[in-house]
């Protein structure tokens, strides 16, 4: 007699174990079964098809989309299955550019191994569609239409992880392709370049913009010299390119690789992971003293940044002021190391080898320039280094560790932890504690705030002070907080932030890896580096302390906040996104363009634009006025705002704009 939580799969008797649904069964047993479009950590899509089963009584479905249910006689490879999958890949692959070989995702991509898996040998089905413009509008990523599959792992990943949706399903049947708002491209949307939808990406269409050739010219030039730092989250996945397991910790590896493609010096993130831990306690300290700016949040990760610049403007004077580590890094190594070095700054070249995307984007914002000059000037994703290495030939796993470069090369525990979701927290505490305590802990820890779940609150009393922390990762997760906070049903003192599910460790420059467990080894492998470190806390690595007394000054002070701080404004959620929603064939129209972004909306925008249509239409002035719906005038504060020709109108009314409309068209 079988036990009643089972079913017969392939003949064998295997046990449901609270398996969300008979495909996650499957692959418990042992058996892998192909997919593009299932995730664990996203809704269920079944639009793949490879994960087909048959099930007596049932006939063939999808595993992802079916539960299983005790009793269930399954099985995974007959024949028509097996011939069914070698056809949904064929079909696919018809329509799929064949460009393999040069392909950035080779070796990587899902589509390639699945076809190899699968004996797919040829491809019996012409294409039909027509090349479609590859998408190199934006600093961090590159989209391909062409090697879109249309499993919508992208879309589900941006609109559930990340609740932004700046990419989407468009047109229908034959017609459907995967298109940022509007058909515009990814740099004239919302998007923030976390470059989630890269990591969820199956096939090579939306990868990480590379930034190797640049890198490479630098390198062949004599007179330049060639530095790098390396983020924490870094040291515990490149070793995964190369057949390690994840969470090994391969700094000096790193390094050793670095010196011989050439670098000069290479130093270490952490370092300045500690000058940010310093400097935003400082900060910390000074609001919850003061009682203003609270909830203090962090703004160590620039998707996040730029995702509270388009969604949250009323909140950035709660954002820390703090540059993110690599761009501390990046002012701080501009200014001191061309006098260690004896050169001049035109001839340093300073890389950053970063798990993320976004660092792209924020390498090239103009907050971190200097007379035209980026202080970063060029960022390689851990997955770009990897392939750097393997252009070299370098025999990665078989080399001698190296050490890291001083004075910048030195770091403290405290730097290491900041990979992880809750380590700027926690670094953050082993600084406040000692403030606020007065009391020296040599082995501090707050592993409280340590952890993978999106949303995590913590109330901790250093002395006679409490605090009330919260630790997010996963924007839609923020998104949710920030209204929360807003709304005054949750009080904090100090939010962090990070947009990549688990933190830095998960970013979409890493080497790809699906699922938490993957995560997890790597955030394990940072606090086991905290560990065998001497020193856990910031405040305590005496290369910092050196660097504040020859030239920064104080923590926090006027040197300090001009190198190494920022401010931040509102920013457009889309460039140029309007559109007519008038009838628009007479040139030179007098143009009124109705805000309805979520700030405006919510304040009757919608109507307004309703009522105007509704006026021109009436009042005959359709052949002169052309009413356009736009997005966002950087007055969220103000709205409904209008522009009517030159003027733009704030908390504009109906009255308002008939008002305008007379005036302007009575003047043509």
């Amino acid at each position: 007699m079988t036990d009643k939580n089972t079913i017969t799969l392939n003949g064998r008797i295997v046990p449901i174990d609270n398996g969300k649904n008979l495909l996650e069964v499957i692959r418990k047993s042992g058996i892998e079964l192909p997919t593009f479009c299932y995730h664990s950590e996203l809704s269920v899509y079944g639009a793949c098809r490879l994960c087909i089963v048959e099930i007596d009584g049932m006939g063939v479905q999808t595993s992802c989309s079916t539960q299983a249910v005790p009793g269930m006689v399954v099985r995974t490879h007959t024949d028509p299955l097996r011939k069914m999958r070698k056809i949904y890949l064929e079909l696919l692959l018809a329509n799929h550019h064949q460009t393999c070989t040069t392909c950035v995702k080779s070796s990587m991509c899902k589509l390639q191994d699945l076809a190899a898996r699968m004996g797919v040998t040829e491809v019996r089905f012409k294409t039909t569609e027509s090349a479609k413009p590859i998408d190199a509008s934006n600093p961090s990523l590159v989209r391909d239409p062409n090697k879109c599959i249309l499993c919508g792992d992208c879309v589900r990943a941006c609109d559930e992880i990340q609740g932004i949706g700046a990419i989407d399903f468009a047109h229908r049947g034959a017609g459907t392709t995967v298109v940022p708002a509007f058909g515009k491209e990814l740099k004239q949307v919302d998007c923030v370049y976390c470059g989630l939808c890269a990591s969820v990406c199956p096939t090579g269409a939306i990868t990480p913009k590379s930034e190797i050739d640049s890198v490479w010219s630098a390198i062949g030039k004599p007179k330049t010299v060639v530095a790098a730092q390396i983020a924490p989250a870094v040291r515990v996945a490149l070793g995964e390119m190369f057949g390690l397991e994840a969470g090994q910790v391969t700094t000096g590896k790193i390094v050793a690789a670095l010196k011989m493609l050439g670098f000069h010096k290479v130093y270490d993130t952490s370092y300045a992971a500690d000058l940010t831990v310093l400097e935003e306690t400082q900060e910390f300290l000074v609001r919850k003293t003061e009682n203003r700016k609270l909830p203090h949040l962090t703004s160590c990760c620039p998707a996040w940044v730029k995702f509270a610049e388009q969604y949250l403007p009323d909140l950035l004077g709660n954002l820390s002021s703090c540059r993110s580590p690599q761009q501390m890094f990046g002012s701080l190594a501009k200014r001191t190391l061309p006098e260690q070095l004896k050169i001049d700054v035109k001839d340093l070249f300073l890389v950053s080898i970063m798990p993320c995307t976004a660092k792209k984007f924020e390498a090239r914002r103009p907050e971190f320039m200097t007379d035209g000059v980026a202080d970063v000037d060029a960022v390689l994703t851990t997955q770009e280094l990897g392939q750097m290495i393997r252009q070299a030939g370098i025999r990665f796993n078989e080399l001698t560790p190296d050490s890291l470069d001083m004075p910048m090369g030195f770091k403290t525990g405290a730097g290491v932890i900041f990979g992880a979701s809750g380590g700027v927290t926690e670094a953050v505490l082993r600084y406040a504690a000692e403030k606020l305590k007065s009391v020296k802990d040599e082995n501090a820890e707050f592993v409280e705030v340590r952890g993978l779940e999106g949303v995590r609150e913590r109330q901790l009393t250093l002395g006679d002070v409490t605090l009330k922390l919260a630790i997010v990762h996963g924007l839609r997760n923020a998104k949710t907080l920030a209204e929360a906070i807003r709304k005054g049903e949750r009080a904090y003192d100090f939010v962090e932030v990070m947009a990549c599910p688990g933190g830095c460790i998960a970013g979409a420059g890493q080497p790809i890896a699906y699922g938490p467990a993957v995560r997890g080894r790597r955030a394990d492998g940072l606090y086991e580096a905290d560990k065998t470190l001497q020193l856990h806390a910031a405040q305590d690595n005496p290369y910092l302390q050196k660097c504040y007394r020859e030239t920064l000054g104080s923590i926090g002070g006027k040197t300090a906040h001009a190198w190494l701080h920022t401010k931040y404004k509102n920013r457009k959620r889309y460039e140029d996104a309007s559109f007519s929603v008038s009838d628009n064939g007479v040139q030179q129209k007098l143009q009124v363009c109705v805000c309805v972004g979520t700030s405006c909306y919510v304040r009757g925008s919608q109507k307004l634009l309703e009522r105007t249509l509704k006026h021109v239409k009436n009042a005959g002035l359709e052949d002169t006025v052309d009413v356009r719906a736009t997005f966002c005038f950087e007055q969220c504060d103000r709205g409904p705002t209008v522009r009517i020709g030159q003027t733009v109108l704030n908390k504009c009314t109906f009255e308002q704009v008939c008002g305008e409309l007379q005036k302007q068209t009575a003047m043509v």
